[in-house]
This record gives C-alpha cells, structure tokens and sequence, in this order.
C-alpha cells in the first residue's frame, strides 16, 4: 500500500533521537556514527505478529457431482462429504501484542472476519490458535487472546499527541512475506468521510502499507503504539503513498469494552447536526472560516438537553480538541462509552460556552426482535445525528441479499422520512411483503428494496 524508504528521514532524525531509544552502533569508514532505527525494531518487533485465518466454505449442490468423470476432470475428491465438496481457504494479516501476561492481541476485524480457525505467528518462529475475545465491526477492530509464555508486547502511547510530520514506521506482513518494517511521516489527522469504516477519524500516513499490514503497528521512533494499519487509498490498485491508521486511543476504548463486555455497547447524547457552510457562517453571524457542527436538534429529555444544549447552537470542540465535522464528532462520541462524560465547547450567538454531557444508551431494535419480518437478523439502533443506523446484520439475511450493509443510515421508509425507530416501525406497518428504505451510505443517497 505505500512506499517510502526515507534515507533523508535517518540523516534528520540524528540530531534528537533520544539516547538508549534509537542509538547509532555503526560507524562509516571515517568512523563517525550512522543513525539506525534497528535498536528500536529489535525492541518491538517480537510484538508484531503474523495472522493467519482459515475458513471452510461449502460448495451448493450440484447433480454433475455425481459423475465421476466430472469429478476426476475439476480434480475433485472421490468421497464427497454431506452437503456437498468443502473448500478450505487462507489468508493473512497483521496483529500486535498489546497485553503480553494475558496474551492479548489487537488486530483489524477484517482480517479475521468469516474465519473458523485464527493461528498467530511469532517471530521467533512459534505458532498458537487463537481465541477471538470480541470485535467492534464499525471501527474494525479486533481482540484475540493466545495461550502463550514469554511474550512482549508494545506500549500504547496518546495518539492525541501526534502532529502532522511527526516520523513513523509501520510493522506488518505485508502479501505474506513475512515481517517487514517500513518508514514514513504522518501525513494528515482527523481522516473521515473516506468510506472505510463506520467510525473515521484516520491517522493517514506515507510509510508503506500493503496487504496483509491490516491489523500491523503504526509507531513512533520510540517504539510506541500510536496506530492500527487499516487500509491505503489506491485509485490505481497499487499503493500510492496514502494509508490509513486508527488512532491507539479509539482502538483501546473498545479493546476495554471488549475485555469488559465480550463486545462494543455504544452510546449517543441525543443531538443531530450538519456541517457549517459559508451561508450557514453568514447567516449565523460567525467568523468566516468558523469550524465546528451546527446542532439542528436536541432530543427531549436527552443528555445533551439537561446540559442546556440547543437547535442554532455550533459546537467547536469536544474535550479541547476541535471538531472540523459531523463525522469527526460522531465518531468522537461513538467510541467513547456509555457512562462517559464529555466537555463540549460552542458557540452561542457568538459567545463561546461549556458545558458536559454523559454518553447515554441508544435506543435499539434487536436482530432477534425485528420491527418487521423483512428485517429479521438486521439490528437497528437511533442515530445521535437522526435516523436509524443499522449496527449488524446476518449475511444470510433478506435484508443483507438486497443491498443492507452495517453501517448504512435508514432516514427514509416507504416514502416517509425515519428520525429515529419509532417513526421506523411505523412506517414499516404500512406495507409488511416490500419494504421501500431510503438509505444515506458515506453521504450517497439511494433506495433499497426489500421482498
């Protein structure tokens, strides 16, 4: 996914890289000392480790397997097993030791995903089966556990302390090869809008990310975790130097979860907004260039209602950092659990106010207990933002075969705009053999039609 091999980059670190960290063992043939990051890698390399998934997929039933010449001519086996042939298929990823007493990896969801069996490699060349602990589908992340002695783990840093240039290197196996380690800058912070995840608030990096560094380390020059590899930008198919990363802080707010709960219960505070434009800024009466999300609604009896927030209300920061945009805010809000309080700063008729709010429960529609039998295996849950966000759905399901995907928006059914579940079920009752769903996907809109 990207290329960056920077010999520049190791000339200018020499100056401050901190003694003991990041030491200068060689010399040139003057004797004076060359910069390395191998003291680093050394350190830390043992923590990243290589995933390998396996999955048993069975083919449908076909009469032409019954013909031995059929199965001899596609090379398939004699004794067909019950419910016809099974196909076994592999493939590979990145994790991090993150807990080394519990034996505790992160990785991407993705990467695991779909599997029956999960193996981890280490380098020093042992192999242990995994237990997946959990998973947050809409960040993409992923918690397994190994039953295994002398590990080393990696030591989890603030990613709320990054800044644009600051060097990095991602550790991974990149197409299976094997670890591999390479070397780049931040190249931007507060990615979202991209479409990947559910959740977007992207470190995006230059240092090479490729297939099979899903689920890798992003660190810093100190050996600190400060990102999870997740995915590249590539138009082309080949790797053009962007990457992507989720920031460590909202990686280990549900690895808690995960640890805590066996899964991911997020929570809202009961606002919808939409981002500022320059009509909204003079009309508002703000600055122009203002950042922030405006409040269009402030759901009665809400969290965000008893800390006096209102509709015409721009809010600029979320725990002194700023907020740039709807997406940004949610995805704040969304990985930050139920119980949490937040301090929020805004605007209010130009004068700058705080105030905190406490993460609530959403309101949920079950997989189990659909509110209509077309959308049996979907789980719907309240959108803080308006609307009604599919949180998971089975792959099996109705629903899932005509188009639903985790994550989508509903904000409209059967010609009738959905706020939240309860104008949801009663716009379902209308019509229970096709269900028309009005859906906004990464700020497409489009319909879904369920039979």
């Amino acid at each position: 996914m990207k290329p960056i091999v920077h010999c520049l980059l190791l000339i200018l670190v020499t100056s401050w890289i901190p003694t003991g960290l990041a030491a200068l063992p060689a010399t040139d043939p003057q004797g004076q000392p060359l910069p390395s990051l191998a003291p680093m890698l050394e350190r830390i390399n043992p923590a990243v480790v290589n995933i390998a998934t396996y999955s048993n997929l069975q083919y449908r039933y076909n009469p032409l397997l019954n013909d031995p010449f059929f199965r001899r001519f596609f090379n398939l086996p004699e004794q067909m097993q019950p419910g016809g042939p099974h196909k076994r298929q592999q493939s590979a990823g990145s994790g991090v030791i993150v807990d080394a007493t519990a034996g505790v990896v992160m990785t991407n969801y993705h990467v695991i995903k779909g599997a029956d069996e999960v193996h981890v490699s280490l380098v020093d060349g042992r192999q242990f089966k995994a237990q997946v602990l959990g998973h947050d589908a809409e960040l993409d992340i992923a918690v397994l556990q190994i039953d295994a002695q002398n590990l080393t783990e990696v030591t989890l840093t603030d990613s709320g302390n990054l800044r644009v240039g600051d060097y990095v290197v991602a550790i991974g196996n990149p197409f299976g090869l094997g670890q591999t380690v390479t070397t780049g800058v931040v190249s931007a912070l507060g990615r979202s809008g991209l479409g990947i995840e559910g959740f977007e608030d992207f470190i995006q990096t230059d240092a090479s990310i490729n297939p099979g560094n899903s689920g890798g380390a992003l660190v810093n020059l100190r050996g600190e975790l400060i990102g999870i590899n997740t995915a590249i930008f590539a138009p082309s198919g080949g790797n053009i130097g962007i990457g992507f990363a989720i920031p460590i802080n909202m990686a280990k707010a549900s690895m808690e979860q995960i640890l805590l709960h066996g899964e991911v219960k997020r929570g809202q505070v009961g606002i919808t907004v939409q981002e500022l434009n320059p009509e909204l800024r003079e009309a508002l009466e703000l600055k122009n260039g203002q950042q922030g999300v405006l409040i269009t609604g402030v759901a009665p009896d809400s969290s965000a209602a008893k800390a006096g927030l209102k509709p015409g209300d721009v809010i600029t920061h979320l725990n002194n950092k700023p907020v740039l945009n709807s997406a940004q805010l949610r995805s704040r809000v969304g990985t930050r659990a139920i119980g949490q309080t937040l301090q929020i700063r805004y605007l209010r008729q130009g004068r700058a106010r705080d105030t905190r709010v406490t993460i609530e429960p959403y309101q949920t529609a079950a997989a189990d207990q659909p509110l209509h039998p077309l959308l049996q295996g979907v789980e719907l849950a309240d959108d803080p933002e308006g609307g009604v966000r599919v949180v998971t759905l089975m792959q099996s399901s109705t629903a899932a075969y005509s188009g639903l995907r985790p994550g989508d928006l509903i904000v409209g059914a059967n010609k009738r705009r959905t706020p939240n579940l309860s104008v949801l079920e009663q716009a379902l009752e209308v019509e229970r053999r096709t269900l028309l769903l009005q859906i906004n996907r990464n700020g497409t809109l489009f319909y879904v039609v369920i039979r």
